[in-house]
């Protein structure tokens, strides 16, 4: 497909003009950042496999009934999506104590928490992004407190899916970050699903020797980022077993070797 305006770049992605009024192309890039961009690296090959994980998840969620920006993908790095005015919150779901939540209350990483927790934080990169409660978002009209409901609701829906996807695959699902958008009909706005679900945003650990299989790999100078990615993409049935560790695959040539 030839290359389209471009609208924004951002740190993992890059979205273009699509083809028909209401669409962007959205390019996933092998950039990683850290800590509010304060570390940067590459991983080879993290945007072939965080725009085919992506897309799996997506289409799953979108065959149980959430709503979402995604329409499909297009090549190896690029997807095809519909535009949406996006909420400036990064919604944070945990299930397990770690990150951040760790540090900030003191409990030990791992530690299973009694009860699902939902966090709000305003995406803001000169801020770092700072954690906000539900009167931040009220009084300064970030989003109203009927969209506030339909996101909280769509957050433990997709957490309960994902939890239940992963473990049938032997990975914990730690925590996860979604983010959501406005797409209207007239005067009426609806919330959607946006962005991407990738070990990018997701903490994702192995059950049984609790092996980070995440960015985390990056944060932390684990190594071995690329094959945790790649490790995801195997069990989640996307790439063949025994392949390279460091190539870039074309999924679309292995899932027509492998007759699907």
């Amino acid at each position: 497909m030839a290359r389209r305006r471009q609208i924004y770049e951002g740190k993992a992605k890059i979205l273009y003009e699509g083809p028909e009024p209401g669409t962007l192309i959205q390019y996933f890039k092998d950039d990683a950042t850290a800590f509010n961009a304060q570390k940067r690296g590459t991983i080879s090959g993290k945007g072939v496999l965080n725009n085919r994980i992506s897309e799996h998840i997506f289409t799953a969620l979108g065959a149980i009934g959430v709503p979402t920006h995604f329409i499909r993908r297009l090549n190896m790095r690029e997807q095809l999506i519909r535009q949406v005015e996006i909420i400036p919150i990064e919604v944070v779901i945990r299930n397990v104590a770690a990150g951040s939540l760790s540090k900030r209350l003191g409990i030990e990483e791992g530690t299973q928490l009694p009860r699902t927790i939902i966090e709000y934080y305003y995406k803001d990169d000169a801020l770092g992004d700072p954690l906000i409660a539900d009167e931040h978002i009220a009084c300064f009209g970030w989003a109203t407190q009927e969209e506030m409901n339909d996101i909280a609701d769509m957050a433990i829906r997709v957490n309960d899916f994902m939890c239940g996807m992963f473990a049938a695959i032997g990975i914990r699902l730690v925590d996860f970050k979604l983010e959501f958008g406005r797409v209207w009909d007239g005067d009426y706005a609806r919330v959607i699903l946006a962005d991407e679900i990738s070990p990018d945003g997701c903490r994702l650990w192995d059950l049984k020797s609790n092996e980070k299989l995440d960015k985390d790999r990056f944060r932390l100078d684990l190594g071995n980022v690329a094959e945790a990615y790649q490790e995801i993409a195997r069990r989640l049935g996307l790439m063949p077993e025994g392949e390279e560790a460091n190539s870039v695959l074309d999924f679309d040539s292995h899932r027509k070797k492998r007759g699907r």
